[in-house]
């Protein structure tokens, strides 16, 4: 809404002159506003931002199918039921340092750019795995083997604390508004075939080598294998350039006063300042991300070790299994993302979150079984919301924040949730299993998140098709671009208010006719110096552009 102050616009005050106060409206959106996205660099953009993901959850197939290989390497002494609990602790360690990588690289996101950032996540992420592989074992250096891995992987979770956060926000703001949620889609179907080829190469070696062989040294071949995969990942990150929305944003904040801009949305703020303002937002985008990653985990980092210790499975099967789930599963989420551009990121979380409470308990009823057959129907029953979960969360959480924060408000909001709930899945359910003898205790889980999650949805604003909070909008084409700024006054998705454009002053008067006023009226001065508005932003725009400013809404002819 327009902001409106008492200031008078003329010295008349009679009855028989109608009283005129001062607003500001945003300007009118002109076609040079609304960007037009190049394919190429969209494209550049969507595999620079995948290969992180996948590399990043390689390391997570890999690990949670190697956690029984691994116990006896580092607590060959332990219990090993002892030994599962501690590396599933270890995973949990990881989750435990992402919300400070989230803060940390969330902030820094914000004030430097997105893409020198994540060329940083990802070099520290394919190093920290890599040097798993070096680790020397408990026969080498007794306990401080557990030490070290613990650090590892405490490290290698503060880096990735910056990678989802940053890469779903990246691609976001390089998507077109109408096909945002197909397009950041494409990260999650890299997360979960990431981690379908770190399962399938451990698979592979697990039948070569032989279990001997793989506790001795094959468990560090996939590490190892990270650091050409790294380079390569690497080398793709660095070809992408910075995100467009964010450098437009940056460069509209520069054109601002300093001390308006540090008191303005557009102003990137710190970690303290983005929850005071943006609490509401992540505390519903955080339920969402807890609701979601709790199945997925459950699906990926646990049930290998479900299926060897709880449904006697081997270690082979209970790790091949789970990949032809995943690769189907993977290849269905660009499509519940562009269902999610036609019906709304909405609905679709809501299919994701009932269909968990509907399927949890048929599918371990399935995966009880014990026949191949029926615990691949348990696994896919599992698959099928979690394909609805997170093709969504890429593109509907980014959308609830302004673009200055939008990396630090998605580093807090996602690694806090993860760490408290996703991450922490397989080491709780396994405790809960433990504690209680029920193997149905998973299903119960998993239907408790996703009703908290199902009710978050509705706190959830709306996002799809509409421009990024704090952006303009973007479109696929110059046809488009123009066809936005023509309907501009009756496009319910388009929201000038919350857009990064110029002031201007208007004179109402009570009987709501409105005046456009130059941008040097005293009385327009004297109210933008009241209300804080950038008369001056304003004015050094419209000397650059060659272009008087156009208030939005009806303007009366004068």
């Amino acid at each position: 809404m327009p902001r409106e102050l008492s200031h008078s616009a003329g010295e008349n005050t009679e009855q028989t002159t109608p009283r005129r106060r001062i607003a500001f409206r945003k300007r009118r959106l002109r076609v040079d506003d609304v960007n037009v996205v190049d394919r190429s660099m969209l494209r550049r953009a969507i595999g620079g931002t995948i290969v992180g993901n996948t590399m990043e959850w390689f390391d997570v197939g890999v690990f949670g199918y190697l956690i029984t290989t691994m116990g006896p390497v580092f607590l060959p002494d332990a219990d090993p039921s002892v030994q599962t609990l501690f590396l599933l602790g270890t995973f949990a360690a990881t989750f435990v340092a992402r919300p400070a990588g989230g803060v940390f690289f969330g902030w820094l996101g914000d004030k430097i750019g997105r893409q020198r950032v994540l060329a940083a996540t990802l070099i520290t992420m394919a190093a920290s795995t890599f040097a798993l592989g070096l680790l020397p074992g408990y026969a080498q250096i007794g306990i401080w083997a557990a030490v070290l891995l613990v650090a590892v992987k405490l490290a290698q979770g503060f880096s990735t604390g910056g990678e989802y956060a940053g890469a779903t926000t990246f691609v976001s703001e390089y998507a077109a508004d109408r096909r945002r949620g197909f397009f950041a889609s494409f990260l999650d179907m890299g997360s979960y075939l990431g981690f379908a080829v770190g399962a399938a190469l451990v698979s592979v070696l697990q039948m070569t080598l032989g279990q001997a062989a793989m506790g001795d040294y094959g468990w560090r071949i996939p590490f190892l294998a990270a650091g050409p995969l790294g380079a390569i990942a690497i080398y793709f990150r660095l070809r992408i350039e910075e995100s467009p929305t964010f450098q437009a944003a940056l460069d509209a904040q520069q054109n601002s006063t300093q001390e308006l801009a540090a008191n303005d949305e557009a102003a990137p703020k710190g970690p303290l300042a983005i929850l005071k303002l943006y609490w509401r937002p992540i505390l519903v985008a955080m339920v969402l991300v807890a609701a979601a990653n709790t199945v997925g985990y459950a699906l990926t980092s646990y049930m290998p070790t479900y299926l060897t210790a709880s449904k006697g499975y081997d270690e082979v099967h209970g790790t091949l299994l789970t990949i032809p789930v995943l690769v189907v599963m993977s290849l269905c989420i660009p499509l519940t993302g562009r269902l999610s551009d036609r019906i709304g990121r909405r609905p679709v979380l809501w299919i994701g979150a009932a269909s968990t409470i509907v399927l949890s308990i048929p599918a371990f009823l399935l995966i009880g079984v014990g026949s191949i057959p029926a615990t691949l129907g348990g696994l896919a029953l599992i698959a099928f919301p979690v394909t609805f979960y997170v093709a969504n969360l890429a593109s509907a959480l980014p959308a609830q924040f302004p673009t200055a924060n939008r990396y630090g408000a998605m580093g807090i909001a996602y690694n806090f949730a993860v760490a408290i709930f996703g991450g922490t899945t397989p080491f709780i359910v396994d405790a809960l299993i433990h504690a209680t003898g029920d193997d149905m205790m998973p299903a119960y889980y998993l239907m408790g998140t996703s009703v908290v999650g199902g009710i978050a949805v509705f706190f959830l604003q709306e996002s799809a098709r509409r421009p990024l909070p704090g952006s303009m909008p973007s479109v696929e084409s110059d046809a488009e671009a123009r066809a936005v700024v023509e309907h501009q006054d009756e496009d319910p998705l388009i929201d000038l208010d919350h857009m990064p454009l110029a002031e201007v002053p208007v004179a109402v008067t009570d009987d709501g006719l409105a005046v456009q006023l130059p941008l040097d009226h005293p009385a327009a001065i004297a109210a933008a110096e009241d209300e804080g508005v950038d008369l001056e932003a304003t004015a050094l725009e419209a000397e650059v552009s060659g272009e008087e400013p156009v208030a939005s809404g009806p303007i009366a002819q004068v």
